[in-house]
């Protein structure tokens, strides 16, 4: 074990939030702060952007209390960012730029609080502060709904999003059998290049209150075949309930969802920013059956829906910002807090931390495992349902007034 650093600590956000991002963040905030090695814990305004442009804020000058409300607190609340930084050996502007604030600072801790591209981002800042011989200890705080991030089991915030998608597609199964008119339904979930949140659809099927047909972005996608699925379940029980991801495609690689893009609209990242799959897929399914279609679209409430989180999920989250700390004032550095699933004697779940490199998890992606889904590439095998099951457990105990949510008001006292 090293001796621990002494000097501050910066957190920061980035990347889409999730309703449990906050958790995380609030370990390591209160950790940070209760620990005497970290002599300042300052959060970083929308990520890195924050460090750049020397936006902190004084974490210490929150209330305790506000601060325990980030539990329960959906979206980011230091503010997120989509800031892709070059690589240091091409461009290292904005890396002088961070070493020269961790300087003024005295910061001698960072924590990142992200996906696959922040991961990447906290892997070349880490990368940089080595070259430099600035003693820094750099550590990433997982968090994406889409369950994407390598050699981890789960993410912080999928069980939550997943809980929240197998609701709702509880709900509308009732919904859509209210009248004894003909009805399809297509729901558009989440998941660029895999399918972990459309698969939560399934968990609803297999109480019999789901989707009848799943497609996600790892088979591809057969428009013709696609309709006659369509087909044969709406005239055998006159209702059909379709999930799919947001990244389904062609044979050619060529994504459904771009006929609804605006302009080819890409991110910061270069992504595409995709929308409008399921009222595309709607009128092309109302031409070829004439039925009643309807087309939704879960969007932003998949990843800020609070009132659906896991408790599992948020008493996880809240474990991966703790370990990050705990582990980075033993000496630690250049990591990124995992999740192993382990059973106890009894053979109930429990999940262990662990760490992973940031070079092995910068932006690279898990999929959904093929063997979990169907050979006709149209709905999710039982092995999924087993491994979702434990994640999604919990009702967490929820402040209120008024009787809606209260939330974390952070003052966000600038430095």
């Amino acid at each position: 074990m090293s001796e621990p650093l002494q000097g501050a600590c910066i957190v920061g956000q980035s990347g889409g939030p999730t309703s449990v991002i906050n958790a995380s963040v609030y370990g390591v905030i209160r950790t940070a702060l209760d620990n005497p090695s970290i002599t300042r814990v300052y959060g970083a305004a929308h990520g890195i952007r924050g460090v750049l442009d020397d936006v902190l804020y004084d974490m210490a000058q929150e209330d305790p209390d506000e601060l325990e409300l980030l539990l329960n607190t959906p979206s980011s609340a230091l503010g997120s960012c989509r800031y892709k930084l070059k690589d240091s050996e091409t461009d290292d502007t904005d890396y002088k730029r961070i070493l020269e604030i961790f300087k003024k600072y005295d910061v001698r801790y960072f924590f990142y609080n992200g996906g696959n591209d922040s991961m990447d981002t906290c892997n070349k800042i880490s990368k940089y502060m080595q070259k430099m011989g600035y003693p820094c200890r750099i550590m990433g705080v997982p968090k994406t709904i889409d369950n994407d991030l390598s050699g981890t089991d789960h993410c912080p915030g999928y069980a939550s999003a997943a809980k929240y998608i197998a609701t709702s597609c509880m709900e509308i199964y009732h919904d859509a059998r209210v009248y004894d008119t003909g009805m399809i339904c297509v729901l558009e979930i989440m998941g660029r290049h895999a399918g972990w949140l459309t698969a939560a659809a399934a968990i609803a099927a297999y109480y019999g209150q789901g989707p009848d047909l799943i497609y996600v972005p790892e088979r591809e996608f057969d428009m013709r075949q696609f309709i006659a699925d369509v087909k044969k379940v709406y005239d055998m029980h006159n209702k059909c309930i379709i999930a799919v991801s947001e990244g389904i495609h062609d044979s050619h690689g060529k994504l459904i969802a771009e006929y609804g893009a605006a302009d080819g609209a890409t991110d910061a990242f270069g992504h595409r920013q995709l929308g409008g799959l399921a009222a595309t897929l709607a009128n092309i399914l109302k031409e070829a059956t004439g039925a009643k279609v309807r087309g939704i679209e879960f969007s932003l409430l998949q990843r800020c829906a609070t009132h659906c989180a896991s408790k599992t999920d948020i008493e996880e989250s809240f474990a991966s910002g703790k370990a990050a700390v705990e582990n980075a004032v033993n000496g630690i550095t250049d990591k990124m807090v995992g999740f192993e699933r382990t059973t106890d004697a009894g053979g109930a779940y429990q999940c262990n931390m662990k760490l992973m490199d940031l070079a092995d998890v910068a932006n690279t992606e898990k999929k959904l495992p093929m063997e979990w889904i169907n050979e006709a590439g149209n709905g999710i095998k039982k092995e999924y349902i087993d491994y979702a099951l434990p994640l999604i457990q919990g009702e967490p105990k929820r402040p209120l007034a008024d009787g809606l949510p209260r939330f974390a008001n952070l003052k966000k006292v600038k430095v």
